[in-house]
Order: structure tokens, then sequence, then C-alpha cells
């Protein structure tokens, strides 16, 4: 008997995370970070189950936050196995993990100042979930392993990576189970898939089968507007900005989706659609993350390859300004327009993207583009729903730039694309699915589809819910 049990992402975007226990070990797949609003942060924590149990590995799909943000968490608590991942996304996954420790533990450092100056005592539930040493003791614990490379990970699991397209080094991870009998069950989580034509990023390459399959539902309710039509409307955005001698912000998902604006905002200069305007990439972490995309080329598709080796990309981007340091971030407030800023964090929860949104959400010229998922409850999401007044780092502000909602950038399938994905990996037969990673109405409309067009009967499992299988 097969147990998979998920504590994340059952009804929402964040958490991911699935203990698999079978009769001779316990496999946890992923172990993301809540994201959204202080709640979220609450359940930033590691389930009873998994405490009482033995994990024997771990197996990361990619180095996205909601999929790896608890590791650490679990390392600190004595975890010791290995965590086997792609080395792209081990790279990634430094970059990201020691990101969050130093914010938390900043975040810490400033409430004990504040409390301090109050004469109060710190809870211990202000402690930061981990720190640097915790990150430090969790990459080595990684263990690479290249796509197509069949791993022993346990005594009777075997795990198969496959390209999701979803960011560097993202995977859809087949794990094959013996069972007791010495038949293989073949369970297959899609981790999060990408749309096709994805810069940088090669198109998904589905499993060839599954017993079961847990299938990411983000936009399992929309497809996103085509690419090119995508790439049409940001032009106009941009030339309006440019005309007008206004300011772009673009709250960006430092790894991923800042490499893929800047590879579009490059193609419309090369095309002599925008003039090259000062574009300031205000996010240390995508900074490096540029180093890690120059270390991994072999995971490039044919186009970006060729931009990148002939050195066109670099020409195309010769008005790009680094910022690395808080004061090189300051001095883009005194800058006028037009200019174009890519900063994190992608859902306007955090990071330097706060500061420019403090500064500019009441300035009438300035336009705010959102191109990535926005989960219930962040600044992003109410900005996308239409939001007349927000809260800014404790203060309130009038809504007065120009808010661009471009799902057409999103790095996430949409229902079509997930279908699709599907119906490859159930053409050896119809295998047991459950809907995950997705609100309650975008996994329903999936459920809804996959039953309209394959006769598939798809669970939609809550949190914490034992799937025997």
């Amino acid at each position: 008997m097969i147990t998979i049990t998920p504590y994340g992402a059952a009804g929402e975007v964040t958490g991911s995370a699935y203990l698999v226990e079978t009769p001779s070990s316990t496999v946890l797949v992923d172990f993301g970070m809540f994201q959204g609003d202080k709640d979220d942060d609450a359940r930033n924590v590691i389930p009873g189950r998994i405490h009482r149990m033995d994990v024997d590995a771990m197996v990361l799909t990619h180095a996205h936050l909601d999929h790896c943000g608890r590791l650490p968490l679990l390392v600190r608590e004595g975890y010791r196995g290995p965590i086997f991942c792609t080395p792209a996304a081990r790279d990634l996954a430094e970059i990201i993990l020691l990101d969050a420790a130093h914010i938390m533990e900043s975040d810490f450092d400033r409430r004990r100042r504040r409390s301090e100056q109050r004469g109060r005592k710190m809870s211990r539930y202000d402690q930061p979930l981990y720190d640097k040493d915790d990150v430090t003791q969790t990459l080595d614990l990684m263990e690479e392993t290249d796509y197509g490379a069949l791993r022993r990970i346990t005594k009777d699991c075997h795990v198969l990576f496959h390209d999701a397209g979803h960011m560097l080094g993202s995977a859809s991870i087949e794990l094959r189970i013996e069972e007791e009998d010495g038949t293989e069950r073949v369970i297959v989580f899609s981790g999060d898939i990408g749309p096709p034509n994805l810069p940088y990023l090669r198109d998904p390459e589905p499993p060839a089968k599954a017993d079961v399959v847990f299938l990411e539902s983000t936009y399992g309710d929309r497809d996103h507007k085509t690419l090119d039509e995508t790439v049409e409307e940001f032009e106009r955005i941009l030339v309006e900005a440019v005309s007008s001698q206004g300011k772009v912000f673009i709250p960006a998902f430092a790894i991923g989706r800042a490499q893929q604006m800047m590879f579009h905002i490059a193609e419309l200069i090369r095309k002599q659609r925008i003039p090259a305007v000062p574009i300031y990439l205000d996010s240390p972490m995508a900074i490096k993350a540029v180093n890690v995309y120059r270390m991994h080329r072999e995971l490039f598709d044919a186009e970006s390859t060729a931009l990148t080796e002939n050195g066109q990309m670099m020409h195309d981007l010769r008005s790009l300004v680094l910022c690395t340091s808080a004061q090189e971030s300051k001095m883009i407030n005194q800058a006028q327009g037009p200019f174009i800023v890519i900063a994190g964090s992608g859902m306007c929860t955090a990071g330097r993207i706060m500061h420019h949104l403090r500064n500019s959400i009441d300035d009438s010229r300035a336009h705010f583009i959102i191109a990535g998922y926005q989960a219930r409850g962040s600044l992003g999401r109410h900005l996308v729903d239409g939001a007349t007044q927000v809260s800014v780092m404790g203060e309130r502000k009038l809504v007065k730039a120009r808010i661009h909602t471009l799902g057409g950038f999103s790095a996430h399938a949409g229902q079509t694309d997930l279908v699709a994905w599907f119906k490859h990996v159930a053409t050896n037969g119809t295998p047991l699915t459950f809907l995950t990673h997705g609100e309650q109405e975008a996994r329903t409309a999936l459920k809804d589809k996959l039953s309209e067009l394959l006769n598939v009967n798809a669970y939609m499992p809550a949190y914490s819910e034992h799937l025997v299988i």
C-alpha cells in the first residue's frame, strides 16, 4: 500500500509538499514555503506527521521558494538524508534560500530593536524559521541528478527527472516504486509546468506513462493570451510610457521572470520598437541568477543559445544597469523617466519593489506591469483586482499609477497546455489523477475539462488528506 499526503498546495498555489509512504520507505517531494499574507506565514511549520516520520529521502521539483522554502527548516530540525534535484535547481536554490534566510534574519533584527525600544520581550515565535547555516547544511545534502537519468533513492524507489519547462532546472518527477509483489507503480508529480516557447527554456517533456498523476492547476480555468499578443501589448505599454517620459516598474520573480522580461525588452530594442532607455535590474538575486544561467547554457533552447553565444543579447541590453546595493536602488528615485525597473518580489510582498511602490504608486505617469501569478492576499493580487487604495510598508497609498496585467508572460501552462501535457502522460492508460497547486476555482475548472475531453474523473485533495493508492 502507498499513501500520499499533500502538506500544501491543495486548493492553493504555495507550500507544495507531498509525503509519500511505501511499505519500505518514506519520501518527501518538495517542501515549499507558504506565501501571501501573515496567516500564510504562520503555516510555515513542519507538520506533525512529518515530524514523527523518519523521512528517507527528499526530491525537489525546482527552486522557487514555494517548492523549496521549508527545506532548511526540516534540516534545522535534524534531517540529514539526501535531497535529489537537477544541477541547475541546486544552484538556483542556493540563491533563493540564502536570500530567504537573510530577509528573515533582517526582519528579526528589526523587530528585536523595536521591542527593545518599547521595553517588550520577544516571543519564540518571532525567531527566524532558519538561518544561513541551516541553508548551507541543506545545500550540502543536495545530490545533483540530470534529466533522464534513472536513480535509486531508497530501497524501493527510483526517481527520473523530466524537463518541466517552467524555470531553469525545473522538473516533473517520475517516482518508480517497487511493490511487495514485484510490480512497479509509477507516480508522477508534474511540478510546475511551463508553457511552450518560454525564453531560454526548452519546452516541457512529459513522462511517457503513469499509474498516478499529481497535476498542477494554477491556471486550470483559463488560457493565457498568446505570446505574440502579449509582446504586442507589452510594446504598447512601453511605447506609451517612453513617449510621456514615464516610469515603468515590473515586479518580477528574480529567477525566471526577470530574465524573461529582459529577453523581451532586448527583442523590442533589437527590432527598434523602443529606444534603448535605461533598464534597472534592481535585484541582487536576479543579478546572481544571471551567472547561473551562464553556467547552464546547455539547458537553453536553440534561439536563446544563438543570441547569447553571438553576443547579440549583450548588445541589445547595453542600457542595462545592475543595482546591487541599496544605495544604487535608492538613486532610481531621483532619476527622470523614461526608464524601466525590474525588481522583486513578483507578488509585491517583499523586496525592493516595495520601495518603488511606496514612491510611485500614486504617480499617474507611472506604470506597474504585473506579469505573473498573484497569490490571494498578496499586494500584487490587490492591485490586479483593481484596488484604489493599498497599504505599502505601513503607509496608506492611493493607486494613481497605471496597473497592467500581462498573463501571457506567465511561466505556468494554461488550461489547454495542461490538458495536452496530461494527455501525453495518459497515452498508455488513464492514470489515477489528483489536482493540486491551484485555487479551488481553477482546479474545479480543470477537473471539468479533463472529464469533458478525456473522461477522467480527477480528485481534488485537501491539505493533510491521506490518499491511499
